[in-house]
């Protein structure tokens, strides 16, 4: 049990990608070290501090079913370590056996009975191996990484079902305040119809007039319907994260109604990527693949095994406990391997399945900083952007103004009342997409950087049993991540 493994020694793979972040015109100016906020270890009511939101992501906490599997796969993977770490110790069996026997007259000598009875009880360890060579406990290691992986992908899990309720909340918001741009806008385009009817009857304007009126009026009576199927199919997807319908007093009026996020920056390093979930699970992977070559690599050395028992036998129950019945076997078994072709493939394919944990760990490290560059390149330029609409919208509207003015003095056709009309609406829209293209960043920003963490409520939430399960996990762990020898 205490035998050497043949594991080859871990060290954590070279970086893949650059060690400081993108720089240039599209991306923020460095933060001073005290703006850096270390998204692993903010829980997540510090960063969503809307209270609506709040209490939508508890129930998506409490009854999302993806994340109830996440947490059972948890469970299983804990269980079938706790199987695989058993085989380090002998197993200690008691059994009691009757038997009872007729022999054929032929075979018996004078004066032995034809029906022969025999009462056995027995202590024992069955075929216990020996782990000299490490091969268990190499298993036993990579079904701990096994289980360390499948921990953080529900953290993981977790991470992304909070982002996703989040960004669900904030496209209601932007269809809400859609359907309220849609609505004054048909408002709008009904007085302007009015008007319009008006001045046709008064014989001031031609049909054509009146009838792109309509059209305008059509127009935003669509928009009316397209966004309110928009938001019921929103209200869906809400309700089916939270794993239950969410009351309307929760969901929010409009995008200036959501309390803002606080402000995340990933520091000056990238290496604050490696405390993602993602990229701790594959890294685990990638360690119990190391300790699956330490298990083919044993496979090659001996087997030693030990079968031993005491008991005691007798022809009578009643004298099966009596002085003298005792009985004792002790039965060590070695099995060397001189020719298997199987144990050699194992080890070749223990070897490519360390090189794919190596290449998914890279790949996986690569797509985080990926993601963290653009979240930075939108963080870098959204305000500005921001900037440039609101701007065009007020130039709009004033446009706008003026045309309604002038078409009501006679001075200009209605087509420019009509293109001013356009333009106001779709900058109000691209407006609106624009706030919300700022808050979902952020939203991307903190599930990028690995936030998630589980508030006090949360923590406080965990039963005993789970305490205690995870303390005999650690007190377990202690006798496997040794050194190599």
């Amino acid at each position: 049990m205490n035998g050497c493994t043949m594991a080859p020694k871990y060290n954590r793979p070279g970086s893949s990608i650059p060690e400081d972040w993108p720089k240039g015109d599209a991306y923020p100016k460095a933060q001073p070290e005290a703006n850096v906020v270390d998204a692993t270890q903010l829980k997540w009511r510090e960063f969503f501090i809307d209270p609506k939101l709040q209490q939508i992501i508890q129930m998506a906490l409490q009854n999302n079913r993806d994340l109830r599997i996440a947490v059972l796969n948890v469970e299983r993977a804990r269980a079938l370590y706790g199987i695989q770490r058993s085989e380090l110790f002998p197993v200690l069996d008691a059994t009691g056996a009757l038997s009872k026997q007729r022999y054929s007259s032929d075979f018996l000598n004078p004066g032995y009975p034809k029906v022969v009875e025999q009462y056995s009880a027995d202590l024992g360890i069955t075929s216990w191996e020996i782990d000299f060579f490490g091969r268990i406990r190499s298993l036993t290691k990579q079904a701990l990484e096994e289980y360390l992986s499948t921990q953080e992908t529900r953290r993981s899990a977790q991470i992304a079902l909070i982002s996703e309720v989040a960004r669900a909340y904030l496209f209601i918001a932007k269809v809400e305040t859609d359907l309220s741009l849609a609505r004054s806008t048909l408002k709008a385009q009904e007085d302007s119809y009015n008007l319009v009817l008006r001045r046709y009857k008064a014989s001031l304007v031609s049909e054509i007039d009146l009838q792109r009126a309509q059209t305008q009026v059509d127009t935003a009576k669509g928009d009316v319907i397209l966004y309110t199927q928009r938001l019921a199919e929103y209200v869906n997807a809400l309700n089916f994260l939270a794993g239950a319908p969410v009351p309307k007093n929760l969901l929010p009026v409009n995008l200036d109604s959501v309390a803002l996020f606080k402000d995340i920056f990933p520091g000056l390093s990238s290496n604050v990527l490696l405390k993602r979930p993602d990229i701790l699970a594959a890294e685990h992977e990638l360690k119990g693949a190391y300790a699956n070559i330490g298990a083919a690599r044993a496979a090659f050395f001996p087997s030693i095994s030990l079968t031993t028992a005491l008991g005691s036998a007798s022809s009578a129950f009643t004298n099966l406990f009596s002085a003298g019945r005792g009985t004792w076997i002790y039965n060590p078994q070695i099995v060397m391997p001189i020719f298997d072709m199987r144990t050699w493939a194992a080890y070749r394919v223990s070897r490519a399945d360390q090189k794919i944990a190596l290449t998914k760990y890279e790949k996986t490290v690569q797509t985080a900083f990926r993601e963290v560059a653009d979240i930075l390149a939108i963080q870098g330029t959204v305000e500005a952007q921001i900037a440039v609409q609101q701007s065009m919208v007020d130039s709009a509207q004033k446009v706008y103004s003026l045309s309604e003015k002038r078409y009501a003095n006679g001075i200009d056709s209605y087509l420019s009342v009509l293109d001013a009309q356009r333009s106001l609406y779709r900058a109000q829209k691209e407006l609106i997409l624009m706030q919300l293209y700022k808050l979902s960043n952020q939203v991307q920003a903190y599930a990028a950087l690995g936030g998630g963490g589980l508030d006090d409520a949360d923590e406080g939430k965990r039963t005993s049993r789970d305490y205690l399960e995870e303390k005999a996990l650690s007190l377990l762990d202690s006798g496997i991540r040794k050194p190599e020898r």
